[in-house]
């Protein structure tokens, strides 16, 4: 078996993921992009190749929450914007990342807040 590096066997995974699911206008691809010190999530129509509403731990309003707090943060203030953009449905990408923990977290703040998925 091929030695691999962590990233290197997030990114197969995703690879493999996205030969599933792609994102349209009407019904887009939120993606998660998790690193060590936060989170990241954006709404992505695949079609077109951009990138409709996002949110980050980095965020002027996020400034202050901690590693554990910053997802549920992240996937309130998405879904708020996807609102704001007209989007109700979303597919989910988990980017590789385990369904678990602060990926979670922010699949669970973005649904009690509006977006379908």
């Amino acid at each position: 078996m091929n030695a691999q590096t962590k990233r290197e066997a997030r990114v197969r995974r995703h690879v493999r993921v996205r030969k599933k699911i792609a994102g349209s206008a009407e019904r887009p691809r939120l993606a998660v992009y998790r690193s060590n010190r936060g989170i990241a999530a954006q709404l992505i129509d695949d079609d077109a190749g951009r990138t409709l509403a996002a949110a980050s731990h980095q965020d002027k309003s996020l400034a202050k929450k901690s590693r554990a707090e910053a997802p549920a943060a992240v996937g309130k203030l998405v879904a708020e914007r996807a609102r704001e953009a007209g989007i109700g449905t979303v597919v989910f990408d988990r980017g590789g990342y385990l369904y678990h923990g602060r990926v979670k977290a922010l699949a669970d703040a973005a649904r009690e807040n509006g977006l379908e998925f």
